[in-house]
């Protein structure tokens, strides 16, 4: 694609790095084919390409973003697909980020929508307040018929029937290994997740100290910053990811840090882009070393000696992440792992396809995300499985909130294989 940006624009690296992914883009229009929203919707200026030529006309004649613009770059899941499909090599993520980043600079939202991105951006990165929110969101529930706007709906929609009690495993602290000691990494316990679901990093931990590793919830880290630096709200969310590369750089620095491992698909992603995120600032080395150490929990298992189980009775539909098999290129990984646990695995039709979770994106665009979510559901149904299985909270808890199906992370699978715990999702379920 041929651009026109002035030398002066390209001195500003975000423009300058925009203009790069621009010209890779040669107008195939194979992204098309994979874009959810583009299938949901039919819109040619809803899918990769089309967005495309709107972040180039938009930062090209430095020209405020306008409401058509603003509208279709929202409706955008960032899931990915378009660039695991793209033959050129067009890095979407980072064009999409920045003209987020430029909107949110440079664009007046109504009202209503300033005020929501701001609650989101104060409440679900930080686990207390969100913990708050949940309980909030279950006293309201009953009058949810009476909310206006079917965004804040989709809040009350999001409470669970349960939310678990705080894990004091995700205290900073130190899990000595069970067995010889293989490795020592830090584990990244998130925020949301810390809210909605505390199993997850309990089973991580024992299944990571039963193989060998120790384990360290690192004093200082926490939010990815994925939720705010998707909102264009880069400041917020550049804070946020600084704090967790001083966090383990300390680690990395004193005892050392043979990974930084991650559970939940979303955040990695973001993490492992902390070297690009901060390539233009102090912290760029200290960055670089935490994106070369960032690992997906199915990475490192893949390293150390899991025990292969029995054949077990259970089929389980292995639902991919988009931030997972796009953002990251993790594809086979969470099934072989689950194959040599004993599981009988599955997957659905379209898996390529994205849950409508992303993020916030189901809170922001409640109708698309709910049109992406029954055909996923649909899908994964049809497998007729015992259990759905998933690396990302998110994922997990749009694809539970409409099936009877019991949706468990693939963590808590392994650990329940290995000597674990049943998973409590299973027992809930009967």
């Amino acid at each position: 694609m041929q651009t026109n940006f002035t030398e002066e624009q390209l001195q500003e690296p975000g423009i300058a790095r925009a203009n790069e992914i621009l010209r890779a883009c040669v107008h195939c229009g194979f992204c098309t084919a994979t874009c959810p929203t583009y299938q949901v919707l039919g819109d040619e200026l809803d899918s990769p390409r089309g967005r495309i030529y709107l972040i180039k006309d938009m930062l090209e004649n430095d020209r405020d973003p306008d409401e058509k613009t603003v509208t279709h770059i929202d409706r955008c899941l960032s899931c990915l697909a378009c660039m695991t499909t793209c033959p050129s090599g067009v890095h979407y993520m980072h064009l999409v980020d920045h003209a987020r980043a430029y909107i949110e600079k440079r664009y007046q939202r109504p009202w209503s929508d300033r005020a929501l991105r701001w609650l989101l951006a104060r409440i679900i990165p930080y686990p207390g307040r969100f913990r708050l929110a949940l309980l909030g969101a279950k006293l309201g529930q009953p009058f949810r018929r009476l909310m206006p706007d079917a965004r804040l709906r989709a809040m009350l929609d999001m409470a669970p029937k349960t939310i678990p009690p705080v894990s004091r495993n995700d205290d900073p602290q130190s899990f000595a290994p069970k067995a010889p000691r293989k490795k020592r990494v830090a584990l990244m316990t998130g925020c949301a997740q810390k809210a909605l679901n505390t199993d997850i990093n309990d089973a991580t931990i024992r299944l990571l100290t039963r193989l060998g590793c120790e384990v360290v919830v690192a004093k200082g880290a926490g939010c990815c910053g994925a939720l705010t630096h998707h909102m264009g709200k880069e400041d917020e969310s550049h804070a946020s990811a600084a704090r967790n590369v001083r966090a383990w750089c300390d680690e990395i620095d004193g005892e050392g840090l043979d990974a930084i491992v991650i559970n939940t698909s979303g955040c990695g992603t973001t993490v492992k882009d902390y070297g690009h995120m901060f390539r233009n600032e102090p912290l760029a080395a200290d960055a670089a070393r935490v994106s070369g150490r960032a690992m997906d929990i199915s990475e490192l298992l893949m390293t150390l000696e899991l025990p292969e189980g029995a054949t077990k009775d259970t089929r389980v539909a292995y639902h991919a992440a988009c931030s997972l098999q796009h953002g990251q290129k993790i594809k086979t990984h969470p099934k072989t792992l689950l194959k040599r646990a004993g599981f009988e695995v599955v997957e659905p039709a379209d898996s390529h396809l994205c849950c409508g979770s992303a993020g916030t994106y189901n809170l922001l665009q409640p109708e698309i995300s709910g049109q992406l979510k029954t055909r996923k559901i649909r899908t994964l149904e049809a497998k007729a499985p015992d259990i759905i299985a998933a690396g990302n909270i998110g994922c997990m808890m749009q694809i539970g909130s409409g099936t009877d199906v019991p949706v468990v992370h693939t963590v808590e699978l392994l650990d329940w294989a290995t000597g674990g715990p049943k998973p409590r999702a299973l027992d809930a379920a009967g």
